[in-house]
C-alpha cells in the first residue's frame, strides 16, 4: 500500500491511498479540521466525492477504524501513528516475553528501549498510569509510545511471538 501525500496551500493536506484494486482513497484535511473523502477510479481520474466530516468526527471514526473501540480478529499488535515518527502501539505480553514477570522497573523499558509503557490492559482492568512496581504478566497489554525503531526494538524484549 502506498500513500501520496501534497501540500494544498491555503486549504490543507491531500492524502492518496492506493487500494488493492487500483483505486485510490482521496482525503483531503483542510486547515479548519474538516476532511473530505473521494473515491478515484484510477490514479487519472477525477474522483468522486464520498462524504465530509468535521474533524471531531473524523478522530472518531479513525479510532473506530483503527480498531480502538473493537478488534474483529485477535492481533499481536496494534498501532497508531501520532506523527511521522511517533506510534501509539498495542502489545500482548507472551509467555516467551523476557519481560513477563518482571515489575517496570526491573525491565527498565524506557532506558533499554526508549518507549514508555503509558498504560496495561489486564483482562478487564486498566492500570493506567502503570508505576514502577506494577509487574508485568502473561496476556498483559502494554499500550506504549515511542518511534518506529523504538517500538522495533521494545518487540525483541516480547519474545519471538511478535
Amino acid at each position: 500500500m502506498t500513500i501520496y501525500e501534497s501540500d494544498l496551500p491555503g486549504v490543507g493536506k491531500k492524502f492518496e491511498v492506493e487500494l488493492e484494486d487500483g483505486q485510490r482513497l482521496v482525503i483531503v484535511t483542510h486547515n479548519t479540521g474538516k476532511r473530505e473523502v473521494y473515491l478515484k477510479a484510477n490514479p487519472d481520474a477525477d474522483g468522486d466525492k464520498l462524504f465530509e466530516v468535521s474533524d471531531r468526527l473524523a478522530r472518531k471514526i479513525g479510532t473506530i477504524l483503527e480498531g480502538a473501540y473493537f478488534q474483529p480478529v485477535q492481533a499481536e499488535a496494534v498501532e497508531t501513528m501520532l506523527s511521522d515518527d511517533t506510534y501509539l502501539e498495542w502489545y500482548n505480553v507472551s509467555e516467551t516475553a523476557e519481560i513477563a514477570g518482571q515489575t517496570l522497573e526491573q525491565a527498565d523499558i524506557r532506558d533499554r528501549t526508549g518507549v514508555s509503557v503509558i498504560a496495561i490492559q489486564r483482562g478487564d482492568d486498566l492500570i493506567s498510569p502503570p508505576t514502577p512496581e506494577t509487574v508485568l504478566r502473561v496476556d498483559d497489554t502494554l499500550v506504549v509510545i515511542g518511534e518506529r525503531e523504538e517500538c522495533a526494538e521494545f518487540e525483541t524484549l516480547l519474545g519471538d511471538e511478535v
